[in-house]
């Protein structure tokens, strides 16, 4: 376990190596650092797991290893020091394993684009975010990643920059996540206050000990680390970003779905569990906020086009069940979902990469059609990923996560909860088999070409594997680290069976609607209500035009008024009165007599006016 540094050492060594490269070298070269990296990352993090794993067989439930003292001024100690447990190994190899997948793919979907090295530069240096960000073991450390994360993900989704709107989209992406940044420093900075420590750890042990349940800290410490989660995770009301991130290349897109930025809301929320069982009613507030993200996104992904935005509002979508789950105090099956969501969504949008390239660079789902005989194995890979997604009953991983969670809502009596929760199942199932239909269904609109080689291939079938019942073998090493739930097995068969038949349900109807000549679903979405929820649900409820009224137009008035600086003008005044002044006052300066002799009378009466008014 000491080697667990060279987890953050060797992607950030990776990431120096290819920016100071300045793009000179090979592409073969530059995929072999930038893949390497993450590659030796993702062994030593296995060689770090099995390691630990069997220490903990033996009671070692956390291990810490201290780099150096980061910054200290009087009692204010900060250390950069790594914490290994169940909860973070998870996260470590959800980052570093399907993180080096991706990056294995995005070898061979990036050939031929300008950039190449800069592109693994920035996901190098991505993943060392990342993974600092899971392991620290103070929140200041954690918000160095924290910070590191929305850096790269500006770089990466603006990594197009000579198109003006992946520019924006970018800054977009930058300036909300900054949001909920503003809102984490604002907690970090309650805590301290109020427990004089940022170490995770001793937060937990100190919150209890000084603060009382509801207390008026604690629970504007949990709102604002709340806020500072769901900017992150792309949760309402700061959820619009996501969408427009898919400006960036499709293996970016996987990275930040699938492994790393939009999982580290969920993973900040289950790290300061203690703090949120002390705020009762901001814990409600978390799985409020999931119940009714979920719904959105899921209404918004049922009309969208682009293949890749589907699967944006989706992600969407998933993250706002993890949120339920921690409303819901399910805090393994959160972390659960969070696992399997990595590897089905890490598939599909690799293959939705696959995809695009097959179709020239074409992301409209109404412009592909017949493509399960041109590039079959994409074809099943969309079919299990899109199974997983739905939560296919039996064969998927995602059905046993989401299931946890409906369950876990369940048994804690939030019913209504729940019920969102099987709608959002619904849904999914609707939007994920209605886009497999339209892309691989019908008849061929574009001449489409297969990828090849083994860094197309290998990722593809490994996600796959792992999408499917062998993932939810896999089981999080969470006792410990969260609190357990004893929900016994009440009504959990009835729900399991309700949720499958809800999923078959969604790709029944999908396949009823969107296969064969689509007239039912033509007429509906040229009636006027039909057009009506078609423009706003593909305008994501309006939320975008909502905040360009709310913030960024009186934003850029006030930029237009403060353009010329008034405040400047203000200073310059007293200079301007002077110069009016001497100006007056020299003309008086004139060197007639009769002048100076009117001057003195009338200076005269103004002395007497004065004397008989005082």
């Amino acid at each position: 376990m000491n080697l667990l540094y060279l987890t953050v050492l060797l992607p950030l060594i990776g990431f120096l190596l290819l920016a100071f490269s300045r793009g000179r070298w090979s592409e073969n070269f530059s995929a072999t650092v930038g893949v390497g990296s993450i590659g030796l990352a993702a062994l030593v993090t296995l060689y770090v797991a099995m390691d630990f794993l069997s220490q903990r067989a033996i009671g070692v439930q956390v291990f810490n290893q201290n780099l150096w003292n980061w910054m200290q001024v009087g009692d204010f100690n900060i250390a950069a020091t790594l914490t290994l447990d169940g909860l973070s190994l998870t996260m470590l190899s959800v980052v570093t394993g399907v993180g080096f997948f991706i990056h294995m793919f995005a070898s061979w979907y990036m050939r031929g684009e300008e950039g190449y090295s800069r592109f693994f530069a920035y996901t190098n240096l991505f993943i060392a975010s990342m993974v600092v960000l899971v392991l620290a073991d103070n929140l200041l450390l954690l918000y160095l990643g924290w910070e590191g994360v929305g850096l790269c993900s500006y770089l990466l989704i603006g990594f197009y920059y000579t198109n003006p709107e992946n520019g924006k989209a970018a800054m977009k992406a930058f300036i909300v996540t900054r949001v909920g940044d503003v809102f984490l420093a604002f907690a970090l900075f309650i805590l301290y206050r109020e427990l004089g420590t940022l170490n995770i750890r001793e937060l937990m042990v100190l919150a209890p000990q000084k603060l009382a349940v509801g207390d008026t800290a604690i629970t504007w410490a949990t709102l604002m680390l709340l806020g500072g989660a769901v900017g992150k995770s792309a949760q309402l009301p700061l959820q619009t970003w996501l969408a427009d991130a898919m400006a960036g290349p499709t293996p970016v897109s996987a990275l930040i779905h699938a492994a790393t930025m939009v999982t580290a809301g969920v993973y900040l929320i289950a790290r300061t569990h203690g703090l949120f069982l002390m705020a009762p009613e901001v814990l409600h507030l978390v799985g409020i906020i999931g119940a009714v993200t979920l719904l959105l996104a899921g209404f918004a992904a049922l009309v969208q086009t682009d293949i890749k935005r589907v699967l944006a509002y989706s992600t969407m979508s998933q993250i706002g069940y993890m949120f339920l789950a921690l409303g819901v105090q399910a805090w393994d099956a959160a972390i659960f979902h969070l696992m399997t969501h990595a590897f089905f969504k890490a598939l599909l949008f690799l293959s939705s990469g696959s995809v695009i390239l097959a179709c020239h660079h074409e992301q409209n789902i109404f412009k592909m059609g017949g493509l399960r005989k041109t590039i079959p194995l994409v074809y099943v890979c969309f079919l299990v990923g899109g199974a997983a997604l739905a939560a296919l009953p039996l064969v998927t991983a995602g059905f046993y996560s989401k299931d946890e969670i409906l369950f876990g809502a369940f048994a804690n009596g939030h019913i209504n909860l729940m019920l969102a929760g099987l709608v959002g199942a619904f849904l999914t199932s609707l939007y994920t088999f209605r886009m497999i239909f339209i892309v691989f269904h019908g008849e061929p609109k574009t001449k489409a070409h297969a990828g090849k080689g083994i860094t197309h291939h290998l990722p593809l079938i490994v996600l796959l594997v792992l999408s499917t019942f062998v993932g939810a073998l896999i089981t999080p090493p969470l006792a410990g680290v969260l609190p357990e739930n004893h929900f016994g097995e009440d009504g959990k068969m009835m729900l399991e069976i309700t949720s499958g038949i809800v999923a078959i349900v969604g790709i029944l109807l999908a396949a009823a609607l969107y296969l064969g000549k689509r007239s039912l679903v033509n007429s509906v979405a040229k009636s006027a209500p039909g057009r009506f929820f078609t423009v706003w649900w593909f305008h994501a409820w309006g939320f975008d035009w909502l905040y360009d009224m709310l913030f960024v137009k009186p934003y850029l008035f006030i930029a237009k008024v403060l353009h010329r600086d008034p405040l400047n003008s203000l200073m310059n005044l007293p200079a301007l009165i002077t110069r009016v002044g001497n100006r007056g006052l020299v003309l008086t300066e004139n060197g007639q007599v009769r002048w100076y002799m009117a001057s003195m009378g009338l200076g005269a009466v103004v002395v007497l006016a004065l004397l008989l008014v005082v």
